[in-house]
């Protein structure tokens, strides 16, 4: 049965003022009935940017994406049915924002704004990017009896009960902690879809674009930054799959 699923949307930022002058006024009000962006302690102006634009903003206290997420879940301000998570960087099409809606509300407990179903296309990607997304992928979907074709993606919607069912929100343990003690990048995304997978919740996909990230010069992701974040999907997959 059709639900109507009211959306809260988290925009997760980091220095990302161009983007967020960008993204947020391609965003329009009756998408969403909360609008929440939550700031890893941006020092460019992002944060007054958002204030003084009607926004919304939650700063984190901690660092990292996962300890983001779980500050905003834990501190009650989260209004709506669904969580729409997205980045201002430019990869995230907002168009793709009621769409994500109108997947859920058929009754999906997570749906995932794919880079890859059908016709879409991620114009960010590197050869080595795209191989390690589609490596992961394939065997996500073979653990954890799923059929996806982007499981990494931030751009995504779940209902909002899923991080509390999960225990996102009582974690991390000392293996996650250490895992951000090296690299700023875990985050929830793994553990989503993983998890989603072992207990069997009804999970979707709608095609969506992955376009360049805007103001790429000012937000370079050198090799370093690409081994991290290679490192912590690897050591994020091993932790999902042992646990029980």
């Amino acid at each position: 049965m059709d639900k109507n699923y009211k959306a809260t949307l988290v925009v997760q930022t980091l220095n990302e003022i161009v983007g967020l002058k960008t993204i947020m006024p391609q965003i329009k009000p009756e998408w969403c009935s909360q609008i929440i962006i939550l700031d890893g302690n941006s020092t460019d102006g992002s944060t007054e940017w958002c204030e003084n634009n009607g926004y919304t903003v939650f700063k984190q206290k901690s660092r990292g994406g996962w300890d983001a997420y779980k500050e905003l879940y834990q501190s009650g301000l989260i209004e709506g049915d669904i969580i729409i998570t997205l980045s201002p960087d430019g990869n995230c099409l907002t168009e793709a924002i009621p769409e994500l809606i109108k997947k859920m509300n058929e009754g999906y407990d997570m749906v995932v704004a794919s880079r890859y179903k059908a016709l879409a296309i991620s114009y960010d990607d590197t050869k080595l990017s795209k191989i390690a997304n589609e490596t992961f992928t394939r065997l996500i979907n073979k653990l954890c009896h799923l059929e996806l074709t982007d499981s990494l993606g931030i751009y995504r919607a779940y209902r909002r009960e899923l991080p509390e069912e999960f225990g996102l929100d009582r974690e991390p343990n000392w293996y996650i902690r250490q895992l951000m003690k090296m690299t700023t990048l875990v985050s929830w995304e793994i553990a989503l879809s993983m998890r989603c997978g072992k207990t069997g919740k009804k999970v979707g996909e709608i095609p969506s674009d992955e376009p360049l990230r805007i103001d790429d010069d000012r937000n370079p992701r050198g090799l370093h930054r690409r081994l991290g974040h290679g490192f912590s999907m690897i050591g994020q997959f091993c932790y999902e799959l042992v646990r029980r």
